[in-house]
């Protein structure tokens, strides 16, 4: 499971350092386009999961296809070199717009490495909601009496 947040720097060439918590035991990690303009990294075990789900979508569904699209054209397999960073391609850097200051967290089965700015302004804008939206998640239906 990943949990935390954790703030590093990409350089100029699209390198960043993944949290040694998020690299135990591992040589190579799957990215790609994630939702709300930030990028999901995934074990190769869990990448696997994610895969499979999508393989059951029907193909001749248009949202289907659009989500598959987009999962799989910007993904990629990433290494970590001696210094525990990856290389970022440019169109995933571009789709997050990652500039220099970036947030990377843990949700459950997943690595999500947000712009600072960005994620600052999806946490401000959804914090008044979030017990809304955990209520609503976690609504337990009412037992006749």
């Amino acid at each position: 499971m990943f949990m935390g947040e954790y703030h590093h720097n990409i350089d100029e060439k699209g390198r960043i350092v993944l949290p040694g918590k998020f690299r135990e035991n591992r040589t190579k990690i799957v990215i790609t386009r994630g939702f709300e303009q930030c990028l999901y990294l995934y074990t190769i075990e869990d990448w696997e999961k994610v895969v499979q789900k999508l393989t059951e979508l029907p193909f001749t569904k248009k949202d289907a296809r659009t989500v598959m699209r987009s999962f799989f054209a910007g993904a990629s397999v990433c290494e970590f070199d001696k210094m525990g960073r990856i290389n970022i391609t440019s169109p995933l850097v571009n789709y997050a717009d990652l500039t220099k200051e970036c947030v990377i967290i843990g949700v459950n089965d997943r690595i999500e490495i947000w712009d600072e700015k960005l994620y600052n302004q999806f946490m401000n804008d959804n914090q008044a909601q979030i017990e809304d939206i955990a209520e609503n998640l976690f609504e337990v239906p009412r037992e006749t009496l």
